[in-house]
């Protein structure tokens, strides 16, 4: 008669490690487990902890029904899949046996390490200002923090105003028709040679923006590397609308 067993699941990590602690309890060979008496030992003592806590219990259920369907192939004459069940358990048990057993040998190495503790240092701290200021220059930081300094608002320049006021408007129209005739002359074939740096800024901007209209109307298309390519003649102006 197989002796009772008063275990509670709660005493156990998982169901793993009960299967593995009834397999020593009754001295059972882990590479050889007699599987169906080991199945009866896990859900008789499953069963008889009725008391366990729900959120506890149900990892070891849940194994407890992977068991019962495990027996009931097991049961059958020449059960392929019975066996590779039982293979799978077993190698299971024997994996997590072995990183129990590396766990407490690495716990053990643990507490023997000797452990020192000091109390930390106390860090005595110079509060003594060692840098020279002249005395203007203090005065206008106390001034400042004291909020007595206004800030000083420059009016701008007629120097600073007169680029802005003069520089030319360049019109996109008139760099469409430049673009057209680069094209057309050979003058640029890539979409860089449209742009140099003594040209203004609002000749670039004047420059893509024309270019973006060409290319949206048909008339330009560009390549990846950059190349462009005007297309002569009418152009049919309902894929344009489109």
């Amino acid at each position: 008669m197989a002796e009772e067993l008063t275990f509670h699941l709660a005493d156990f990590e998982g169901p793993l490690e009960l299967l593995l602690t009834l397999v020593q309890k009754h001295k059972m060979d882990l590479h050889n487990i007699p599987i169906l008496e080991l199945i009866d030992q896990y859900t008789r003592t499953v069963a008889a902890d009725a008391g366990a806590d729900p959120e506890t219990a149900s990892a070891f259920i849940e194994m407890a029904a992977r068991l019962v369907e495990m027996k009931s192939y097991l049961l059958l004459p020449r059960s392929e899949e019975g066996e590779r069940l039982k293979q799978e358990f077993t190698g299971q048990l024997i994996e997590y046996d072995q990183c129990r057993r590396m766990a407490g040998a690495l716990r053990a190495k643990g507490e023997q390490a000797p452990v020192f503790v000091r109390r930390p240092l106390e860090v005595e701290q110079d509060n003594t200002y060692d840098l020279f200021h002249s005395p203007q220059v203090l005065a206008d930081c106390w001034q400042a923090l004291a909020g007595r300094k206004a800030a000083v608002v420059r009016q701008p320049t007629q120097q600073q105003f007169e680029p802005l006021v003069t520089a030319p408007m360049v019109s996109v129209t008139s760099r469409v028709v430049y673009i057209l005739r680069q094209l057309i002359g050979g003058s640029a074939r890539k979409l860089g040679q449209l742009f140099s740096r003594r040209q203004s800024r609002s000749t670039h901007v004047a420059t893509f923006l024309a270019l973006l209209e060409l290319v949206r109307g048909g008339r330009v298309t560009l390549g990846p590397d950059g190349a462009m390519t005007m297309r002569r003649g009418r152009l049919d102006r309902t894929k344009e609308n489109e």
